[in-house]
């Protein structure tokens, strides 16, 4: 703590506290979106047989907002300004998919989760290099607290791809379609929350 507080009464932010800033805001705001997405589709589907299976993964969805709602003033980050638009996307994706059957509720999960996992990838990649690059980085707990974070709610994220898969995601109708239109809206949507 006293380590980052330092660089942010020196004024200007470190190039690291750039990326956990980055990090925080479109991390925050994709477990926003997938809260969104399981609550339309438990909406939809919560009174069939797969519907305790996504009450399971919202459950955990949950945590990770909450999560990161803790986290992004303990940074002092700036939450993306577009969690309007994500919440009524997420929403609508959810419920979306789920109105299309069961299988393509369990496809919209493998598509996000599958692009999460890379995401989630991707960062600990950059977060790990500076730590390499920086002693100081690398022994704060605080680093170190993401780090561990961010490998769990990857390795929850992969754990809800296995079980999209396991519920016939793939039986979806024009799956092969359906997911990269939905992976294609994820990629924007962290490329954007990442800026604004």
């Amino acid at each position: 703590m006293a380590f980052r507080l330092t660089l942010r009464l020196l004024g200007s932010k470190s190039e690291y506290n750039k990326l956990v800033d980055r990090v925080l805001r479109v991390d925050h705001a994709g477990e926003l979106g997938a809260d969104r997405i399981y609550a339309g589709q438990l909406a939809v589907l919560g009174k069939t047989p797969v519907g305790p299976v996504i009450k399971k993964m919202w459950e955990q969805e949950k945590e990770h907002l909450e999560t990161f709602e803790k986290l992004i003033p303990d940074h002092r980050a700036r939450p993306t300004a577009l969690l309007p638009l994500w919440t009524v996307a997420g929403y609508a994706l959810g419920a979306g998919t789920a109105l299309l059957g069961k299988e393509a509720a369990m496809a919209c999960t493998v598509a996000v989760e599958e692009v999460i996992g890379h995401h989630y990838n991707n960062q600990l990649r950059q977060l790990v290099a500076h730590g390499n690059e920086d002693e100081n980085i690398r022994n704060s707990d605080e680093h170190n607290k993401l780090l561990s974070t961010i490998k769990r709610f990857r390795d929850d994220e992969l754990e809800h791809l296995d079980t999209g898969l396991e519920h016939n995601a793939t039986e979806a109708p024009l799956y092969d379609s359906l997911k990269q239109v939905i992976q294609g809206g994820c990629k924007i949507a962290i490329w954007l929350s990442e800026r604004i």
